[in-house]
């Protein structure tokens, strides 16, 4: 038997992989699914997550994205994959500097993005604000509903509602509690809040949604995001560390004033989620995922504002350490750039 610490996407994912691959499996969480990957927009955004000088998180995001399809497949989830592609825009002048900055980091590293004029990006997204500078369209960077893909792994996966203690450590347990793992190990975490609204996107019959892809903009120099779907469009995020696990009015008021600036007619919908959800941080940004030295446990924690993303190789890796599955060549790589020593 097998003891996943943590029910968030991750550690559900892990859970439903070793249970597909004919194991017993026991679950630890005393609320699941309520923690950051409950409030996550869900973004399978590899090229446009790329920020400079975290290298060593690229190769991590491209092989999980690819790794996304079959994972789903796996655990009979294919349609929550939405293939919606994405636009990331440029409210000003100033802005299209630091949006061609990243777009050149992006070509150096062979992602594929498109600059694309005003008039190219209105062509594709008529909704979007007559006053943007430039744009990028990344074709492969998609969305999944974090939400709906918890709900699903919660009816294949049992859970049992409580805290996990010392005695459920071992060699054949793995943590993916998120912050919760720092209460079972010294490990380097922070919790990064994020400020994230839900929106009411209704349309008429035959109308067209307001948004076909995500729209990811820089305003100010501040990142904004909205993802479309369905009825609901998702606008995140802040990132800030002052401990307030409350949504700020300061937050909420930049956001909307940022996405009102891509994307004007976001005035005319209604709220219908305002929350703030704290994301596993690291001092680099790159998760921890390796055996703890004391209790032989597999640590898989600090996916930081990349969980969903990573969560497909996450999940494998996971459950391959497990079970003594002998790591490829470049999955060794992933688990050295990961290890939790070297913070030692």
């Amino acid at each position: 038997m097998y003891t996943v610490i943590g029910a968030g996407l991750i550690g559900l994912a892990t859970a439903a992989l070793l249970q597909q691959r004919g194991h017993e499996v026991r679950v630890i969480d005393p609320d699941p699914a309520s923690q950051a990957s409950h409030f996550a927009a869900g973004m399978l955004a590899p090229t446009a997550e790329m920020q400079f000088e975290q290298d060593p998180l690229y190769p991590l995001m491209f092989a999980s994205a690819d790794e996304y399809p079959e994972f789903l497949a796996l655990i009979g989830a294919e349609d929550a994959l939405i293939a919606s592609g994405t636009l990331v825009v440029a409210g000003d002048r100033a802005d299209l500097g630091h949006l061609h900055d990243v777009f050149d980091l992006q070509q150096r590293y062979g992602a594929e993005a498109e600059k694309l004029t005003p008039s190219q990006a209105r062509k594709l997204e008529p909704a979007l604000s007559p006053g943007i500078a430039g744009a990028v369209a990344i074709p492969a960077d998609h969305q999944i509903n974090p939400r709906v893909l918890m709900a699903r792994l919660l009816q294949q996966v049992q859970v049992e509602r409580r805290k996990a203690q010392p005695g459920d450590l071992g060699p054949q347990t793995i943590v993916c509690a998120g912050l919760g793992a720092a209460e079972l190990f010294d490990l380097p975490l922070r919790p990064v809040y994020g400020d994230i609204l839900r929106l009411n996107m209704p349309r008429t019959k035959g109308a067209e949604p307001l948004l076909h892809r995500v729209v990811r903009g820089f305003v100010l120099d501040r990142p904004v995001y909205l993802v479309p779907r369905g009825d609901e469009l998702v606008l995140g995020a802040t990132s800030r560390e002052d401990r307030e696990p409350l949504p700020l009015a300061g937050g909420v008021l930049d956001l909307l004033r940022d996405a009102a600036r891509v994307l004007p007619d976001i005035q005319l919908l209604s709220i219908k989620e305002v929350a703030a959800g704290a994301r596993p941080g690291t001092p680099d940004d790159v998760p921890l995922f390796g055996r703890d030295p004391k209790t032989s446990s597999v640590i898989s924690t600090g996916y930081f504002r990349h969980g969903i993303l990573l969560a497909a190789l996450a999940a494998r890796l996971g459950a391959d350490q497990l079970t003594g599955v002998e790591p490829s060549e470049q999955d060794q790589a992933f688990i050295q750039a990961m290890n939790p020593e070297r913070f030692l």
